[in-house]
């Protein structure tokens, strides 16, 4: 199962981004979904930097098996798990 979050909607928002972030990966271990595919979208990059920094948090860094940045997608990040 690969669950999907689009950030272009919420792109602005700081507390709606982490809410999202937070949001899709406790639904990916409720499910126990083997990938999250998150989408900050390609632009300056600044969001896709956010996104990571709030992936590399310890407590949520506890959770995941590993991050992947797309090779052929700029603004596309997969997150695994390990169940």
């Amino acid at each position: 199962m690969r669950l999907k979050l689009d950030l272009h909607d919420v792109y602005n928002k700081n507390r709606d981004i982490d809410r999202a972030l937070n949001d899709i990966i406790e639904e990916a271990l409720r499910k126990k979904a083997k990938t999250v595919e998150i989408i900050p979208g390609k632009g300056t990059g600044q969001l896709k930097k956010r996104v990571l920094r709030f992936l590399d948090q310890k407590e949520i860094r506890a959770k995941y098996h590993r991050v992947e940045k797309d090779g052929k997608n700029f603004g596309r990040l997969f997150v695994h798990f390990k169940h």
